[in-house]
């Protein structure tokens, strides 16, 4: 463990980075535990951002546990006292919830029938969504944390300090939006709904605020108990003072905002806490991606076609740099991350720090047991029409015959995942074309050697075999393979075609190249 902290001081990985910044913080404060922090909005169902960001935070979490001794917590806090603002469109009978409009989300009946309110069900599906995942985690509830009075003290301090706290935000609003402004937003006691109406007094010394409601009547509460929620940006700064949180990382998007959190907490009496901003997905097209227009992918689609793990390794990766999250990059993120284990047992304690598996697992990184690529799945599952993964396993068998479903978990999850994968993305998208007379010469060429050969079908020998006959007549080689991928498999690109020859088999390639040279799949 010694050696393994020695390593990960001076790791370069960024959950180590993140970490050490996160030590210097808590050692000059000198608090006894280090609590991190994400935030959910429950108008919603969780989805790949809450993945990511939860994701993340527990690999800064685990890194920050490898260097110090210090104990961590992470807060998952649900802003379910936030006034529901429009009807979602995806729950039955959306037209009897028209009239809970701004009332907060716990106060608004669940439409699914299983919950006290819509925000108790949409955090029961967080909670389950972080269970199903292993995250470790404390769940807060801002209702309960409103209500209960555990929020109290930060309350009446943003009352006493209600103009430092305002000239904060109104440096950041327009003008006409200055003139009804307030951090405070008053839950009426008769509707129950969150107002949006300015403030006729703050009395600092009662803790009190006064108001006209929307039919004009005044109002006078206390800004405890539950009574008024703070708008959700004062809410950053103030539930981090509140809770004392040292961690917090959020999407772009908020980073304008960043000075203003911190500022509300510096005034209510908090330190900020160190901060983490990553860089937001894309689409296809390369917009940044929405839940509301639904153009990425979700959890659920992406489990469709590999694992958890592999999700994980596209999150770790270059967190601060947009990336395109889209079908494609899913065979990539698998065969990386078991590319990733497949080395980690001979790595020493600084290239383990760095390697991506040792985050993804916390240091307990499982063996790899995926004997073919996810990529060669796929190329298997089109050239041998592939309807369910049975038919893989035939010829995964015979290519590494100590392989099976139960002793290569990993393999046979995998397995499946590629004919849906290739069923849905692949199938419809694949174009052959005739060969050139070059490179039909080249194919028959191969016919004959692969025939020839009489030595073991190793990918290694069949690689040299293509090689061989492709180097005097191919110049650069990647368009040797290139026709061979367009021509044989309907792709641009492909697994290394030696590899493939000794998965598929050697009688089953020739038959294949032998089915092109006559036309037949670029007919097809």
């Amino acid at each position: 463990m010694t050696a393994l902290r020695d390593a990960a001081m001076q790791s370069k990985a960024w959950p180590f980075e993140e970490a050490r910044r996160l030590l210097k913080r808590v050692e000059k404060a000198g608090k006894d535990h280090v609590l991190f922090e994400t935030g959910y909005g429950p108008s919603g169902l969780p989805h790949i951002g809450t993945f990511g960001e939860v994701a993340r935070t527990t690999m800064i979490r685990r890194a920050f546990e490898v260097i110090s001794d210090i104990p961590t917590r992470l807060i998952c806090f649900s802003d379910d006292l936030d006034g529901m603002r429009k009807v979602p469109g995806n729950v039955p009978n959306p037209e009897a919830l028209t009239e809970h409009l701004q009332k907060p989300l716990t106060s608004v009946p669940d439409p699914f029938g299983t919950h006290e309110s819509f925000g108790h069900h949409n955090n029961a599906m967080l909670r389950r969504f972080l269970d199903t995942f292993g995250f470790a985690y404390e769940f807060i509830s801002a209702t309960e944390f409103y209500r209960s009075g555990q929020f109290d003290d930060v309350l009446r301090r943003a009352a006493e300090r209600y103009d430092d706290v305002m000239a904060i935000m109104l440096k950041s609003l327009r003008e006409e939006r200055r003139k009804t402004y307030s951090i405070f937003l008053p839950i009426h006691p008769e509707t129950g709904r969150v107002l949006y109406v300015p403030m006729k007094n703050v009395d600092s010394a009662q803790g009190t605020v006064t108001f006209d409601d929307e039919e004009g009547r005044e109002w006078t509460l206390p800004v405890t108990g539950g009574n008024v929620k703070l708008q959700w940006k004062p809410d950053f700064g103030a539930r981090w003072a509140a809770l004392g949180v040292d961690f917090e990382m959020y999407g772009k998007d908020h980073s304008t905002n960043t000075p203003i959190y911190d500022g509300i907490c510096r005034v209510l009496g908090g330190r900020p806490p160190e901060h983490f901003t990553y860089e937001l997905f894309l689409d296809a097209e390369g917009s940044k991606i929405s839940k509301s227009s639904g153009n990425g992918l979700s959890i659920d689609e992406w489990l469709t076609y590999a694992a958890t793990e592999s999700l994980s390794y596209f999150m770790y990766q270059k967190p601060k740099t947009a990336k395109r999250l889209w079908w494609d990059v899913i065979p990539k993120a698998v065969d990386e991350y078991h590319q990733q284990l497949r080395a980690y047992p001979g790595q020493d304690d600084a290239q383990k720090a760095a390697n991506p598996v040792f985050h993804i697992h916390s240091g307990d990184v499982p063996e790899s047991d995926m004997v073919v690529p996810f990529s060669m799945l796929l190329n298997l599952a089109s050239v041998a029409g592939a309807e369910d993964k049975e038919t893989l396993w035939g010829f995964i068998r015979r290519y590494a015959p100590e392989a099976s479903p139960d002793g290569n978990p990993q393999l046979d999850r995998a397995a499946e995942g590629a004919v849906r994968y290739y069923n849905d993305f692949v199938k419809p998208t694949k174009v052959f074309r005739a060969p050139t007379g070059q490179e039909r010469e080249a194919m028959e060429e191969l016919c004959i050697r692969l025939q020839e050969h009489d030595g073991p079908v190793t990918d290694e020998a069949m690689q040299q075999i293509i090689y061989d006959v492709g180097r005097d007549r191919f110049d650069p080689m990647r368009d040797w393979f290139k026709a061979l991928y367009q021509v044989l498999l309907g792709a641009d690109q492909g697994p290394r075609f030696g590899g493939f020859i000794a998965l598929y088999g050697v009688d089953e390639t020739i038959a294949l190249i032998r089915r092109a040279l006559a036309g037949e799949l670029a007919a097809a």
